[in-house]
């Protein structure tokens, strides 16, 4: 009997396993995407920022009661015949919003120039290093959110005056000529108003500063201007922001003040200008 003895075959030398590779290419060294910086995490953001301060409520809340206050006492206790028969209805009844504008005018500064004063500028914009968007991001929330809580405040207010008012010479209703563009354009003049302080708070980083430029330059100064016998000077008053402001919120031509028109784009350069050069100041300066 013979046995058969496997034989063993050889396939050359054997070679470990290569270990994987290790090499990383650029793309995987990319943050991952649920960490990148978009404009919609910067504008939710600065809306938290916004909604999470007391100071936040408390402006807007002293502002609706002032144009609401305001427009109710004034509906309340108007006469037919009296000395303000010759008024815009809408600049009676929303003239509140003279002092309310002092409160968002406040709350505008606070929303830059408040991070400076906290030192909170500097995780905003280590979060965010192109530095604009901060800006930008402000800018939109503040405007959105100003622009809506006032142009629903002018609507009941206007409402409540005229429950007061509905017999007398100062009737009037939405659906009259130039009624409801009077009341979003008394919306518009405060939020620009409030957009231009949020500039000058970026370009200063003083709340005091901001705020006594503010009173300064865009309330007394053209008083002072108004003073001087020269047509040209009288001429350039009326595109001032308190000035085109007022226009935007009336029925009627005011006399001594432009058209609607020219009034909106002056307030929206006044406004885009001081946020343009806070822009600049913002991406040439240090923290």
């Amino acid at each position: 009997m013979t046995t058969t003895r496997p034989t063993l075959q050889s396939h050359g030398p054997t070679t470990p396993p290569s270990p994987p590779s290790l090499s990383l290419s650029p793309r995987s060294l990319s943050p991952s995407p649920q960490y990148r910086i978009t404009a919609p995490r910067i504008l939710r953001s600065e809306w938290h920022k916004l909604h999470s301060l007391r100071s936040t409520w408390i402006s807007v809340a002293a502002a609706v009661v002032m144009v609401l206050g305001v427009g109710l006492i004034m509906g309340g206790t108007y006469t037919s015949g009296g000395g303000d028969s010759d008024v815009d209805t809408i600049v009676l009844t929303l003239y509140g919003s003279l002092l309310g504008q002092l409160c968002l005018i406040v709350l505008g500064i606070l929303m830059t120039a408040g991070e400076y004063a906290t030192g909170m500028i500097r995780s905003s914009l280590t979060a965010v290093p192109a530095r604009l968007p901060v800006l930008w991001a402000k800018a939109a929330v503040f405007a959105a959110t100003v622009f809506t809580v006032m142009f629903a405040t002018a609507l009941v207010t206007f409402a409540a005056a005229q429950a007061f008012l509905h017999d007398t010479d100062q009737a009037a209703s939405l659906t009259d000529p130039g009624i409801l563009r009077a009341l979003a354009g008394n919306a518009a003049a405060l939020t620009l108003l409030g957009l231009l302080a949020l500039g000058l708070g970026a370009l200063l980083r003083s709340v005091p500063g901001a705020i006594g430029a503010f009173i300064g330059g865009v309330m007394i100064l053209p008083e002072i201007l108004g003073m001087l016998p020269y047509d040209a000077v009288e001429r350039a008053i009326m595109y001032f922001p308190t000035q085109a402001a007022g226009a935007l919120g009336s029925a009627t031509p005011i006399p001594g003040t432009v058209s609607p028109g020219p009034a909106l784009l002056a307030l929206s350069l006044w406004a885009g200008t001081t946020l343009a050069a806070a822009a600049l100041v913002l991406k040439r300066r240090d923290v």
